[in-house]
């Protein structure tokens, strides 16, 4: 019976030791990829701040298109060209002459106020804004059309002359031709001089840069002839307004009360 009871109870215990095992097995591996698991997420919770960094580093880098430029600096005034050639206006004449093919000379071409001029066997042409190089060019390619390689030659005839204009409290207020290198206080002189109602000391030229933009400078002529000194006179160039206002005494002489000093002769 003893013996009996051994065989039973030795299976049971092994299962019971099996058991443990299995749980203990069980629990292992549980604690095993839950570390895992952990240390995975703490991986890819480091790796995104990286991540994130090399893709505003590299943002820039993918971008290499240039900005378009905005209404404000297309319009944004730009330097002046150095020795700028002559650009052809309306009311110009030009003589225009083929060398070898004089049978299309023309003389005396007029520059209509709409800026074309017509042209023989080749129609009209716009004109207005070219320089002498580039109206020879022009009229080159148009007669290419009907001549092989035409050697042309352009003499202008007549055309707007370099001006400038004196306004404001000035003897002659107008518009006045500029020859030779004419200064500031030079073209006041031409102009009439100063009025008795002008200011001296804020004489105003104006300067256009381009077709949006006009420079604006202030001169004191009252202060360079009491230092008897022309230094800050400054030349005018081709298109320059010069301004003179008026001082303050003659502002406001309308309203100033006027007395009569004459005096009475009686009549015999």
């Amino acid at each position: 019976m003893a013996n009996l009871l051994l065989k039973i109870r030795a299976p049971l215990q092994n299962a019971v030791i099996g058991e443990k095992v299995m749980k203990k097995t069980w629990l292992l591996t549980l604690c095993v990829v839950s570390v895992l698991m952990f240390a995975q997420a703490m991986c890819v919770a480091q790796s995104q701040p990286a991540n994130d960094a090399a893709v505003a580093n590299a943002a820039p880098a993918t971008n290499q298109t240039p900005p378009a430029p905005t209404s404000a600096s297309a319009s944004a005034p730009q330097f002046a060209t150095r020795d700028p050639r002559y650009k052809i206006a309306a009311s110009d004449t030009f003589d225009l002459t083929f060398p070898l093919s004089p049978e299309y000379n023309q003389l005396g071409v007029a520059v209509q106020p709409d800026g074309f001029v017509t042209l023989y066997s080749v129609g009209d042409i716009k004109v207005q804004g070219l320089s002498i190089p580039e109206l020879t060019e022009a009229v080159r390619v148009a007669y290419g059309k009907i001549l092989h390689d035409p050697i042309v030659s352009i003499v202008l005839k007549d055309f707007n002359k370099p001006y400038f204009i004196a306004d404001g409290q000035i003897g002659h207020p107008g518009k006045y031709d500029l020859r030779a290198e004419t200064t500031l206080s030079q073209a006041i002189a031409i102009a009439g001089g100063f009025t008795d109602d002008a200011k001296h000391s804020q004489v105003v030229l104006f300067r256009r840069v381009s077709d949006q933009w006009v420079s604006t400078q202030v001169i004191d002529v009252k202060k360079m002839e009491s230092d008897k000194t022309l230094k800050e006179d400054p030349y005018l160039h081709p298109g320059d307004t010069v301004f003179v206002p008026k001082n303050k005494i003659s502002k406001i002489k309308p309203w100033l009360p006027s007395y009569n000093t004459g005096f009475y002769i009686p009549v015999k």
